[in-house]
């Protein structure tokens, strides 16, 4: 008969008991951009979405939320480096976050080929809303051309003839300029693509000046947005026609722009004044615990959180079955920061779509004040396209 040692013993126990441990905590591996001149996008997302862990007691429905936070540093081939180890070397239950479009349509195929569960709070890319659409892709954000779609409206009401439309030559920025078009019935005096991440815009600027429109529509997010609207002041521009955006004057650029910024216009699916208690709610808490306003990506990130806690309790925290995963995300309900909001069939959401203005807040501060909602309980374009049941 073999002997055991006691304490050989006691490690076994030990070993067993911490694998067993650790078998009941869901890991989620949350993939980002936290680098870089858009790196306050990604770090946003990631602090909503810890945000809405904390006030779960740090469980997503009812097991102890383990995070593994990657970077991509906002390069498709890095993500897919970085997806792939959270997939094979981490053993993540479910991915989330991602930031940028091009990132994320580079992930869509490893994603997809791990039968993942994959819950985004910023990057909504149009092919995967339509043709190339995923049963477990969900998107607690928008769809990229949302909140150009409801600018688009915006200028027809305001009756703008001649408009000139400027984005990074990347997928978000065709959906963005895409988006617009769809809904604005006046013409487009011309269409520039920059390069991603390009600081200066003077040449763009130029073309300003020289073609005179009605107002502009400009899609630049992160550092982007900051150097745009600035170059734009400085050119005495910024005032002396309506400036539409996305993305470009939110949550993560205002603090740099302050007082330059009053005035120009935004569309999302969010801001901090958005109706509801349970806005309100997340507003004060995120204040309170980070010490600046939130943005949309924080909403989003939120939001994710609270979608995958009221999921996986449904599921009473069971993730081995995916579609069971699935099909509980697609019909559970959450108190999130937008009210109406829900998943469409494509996993994008059908939710209101609003337009702002810079303006200073009730404490004296730069931020968003809505004006209009053009859009409400607002599908995407793509949804026909997608077969997924």
């Amino acid at each position: 008969m073999r002997k055991f040692l006691p304490g050989v013993a006691l490690s076994a126990v030990l070993a067993v008991t911490a694998i067993a441990a650790q078998a009941q905590d869901v890991k989620i591996g949350f993939l980002a951009t936290f680098s870089g001149p858009a790196a306050a996008l990604g770090q946003d997302q990631y602090d909503g979405f810890m945000l809405g862990v904390e006030q779960s007691g740090g469980k997503l429905g009812g097991r102890t939320a383990q995070i593994v936070k990657e970077d991509d540093q906002l390069k498709p081939d890095l993500g897919v480096q970085l997806v792939q180890k959270l997939i094979e070397k981490d053993k993540v239950d479910i991915v989330a976050g991602v930031t940028f479009s091009n990132v994320m349509m580079a992930l869509a195929k490893p994603l997809a080929a791990a039968n993942m569960v994959f819950v985004g709070s910023n990057a909504g890319p149009a092919p995967l809303a339509g043709k190339e659409c995923n049963a477990r892709f969900f998107f607690t954000s928008k769809q990229n051309d949302g909140p150009a779609e409801v600018l688009g409206q915006h200028a027809t009401d305001k009756g703008y003839k001649k408009m000139m439309l400027l984005a990074p030559n990347y997928q978000s920025g065709k959906d963005q300029i895409t988006g617009f078009k769809r809904f604005f019935k006046g013409a487009v005096a011309a269409e520039i693509y920059t390069q991603l991440n390009q600081p200066d815009y003077s040449a763009e600027i130029a073309q300003v000046q020289a073609l005179k429109p009605d107002a502009i529509f400009a899609f630049f997010p992160g550092g982007m947005g900051v150097n745009f609207v600035k170059q734009m002041n400085q050119a005495g521009l910024l005032h002396s026609m309506p400036v539409l955006t996305v993305s470009t004057v939110d949550g993560t650029t205002l603090p740099a722009l302050k007082d330059a910024a009053l005035g120009v216009f935004a569309g999302s699916q969010w801001g901090p004044d958005t109706a509801g208690a349970a806005n309100a709610a997340f507003v004060k808490a995120f204040e309170a615990k980070y010490k600046r306003i939130p943005s949309e990506y924080a909403a989003a990130g939120y939001d994710s959180a609270l979608a995958l806690n009221a999921a996986l309790a449904k599921v009473k925290g069971a993730t081995v079955d995916r579609g069971e995963l699935t099909t509980a995300l697609r019909t559970t309900e959450f108190p999130g920061t937008r009210p109406g909001f829900k998943f469409n069939r494509n996993g994008f959401p059908i939710e209101d779509l609003h337009v702002f203005v810079v303006a200073k807040d009730a404490q004296g501060r730069v931020s968003l004040k809505t004006i209009a909602t053009p859009l409400r309980a607002h599908q995407d374009a793509y949804v026909g396209e997608c077969a997924t049941k």
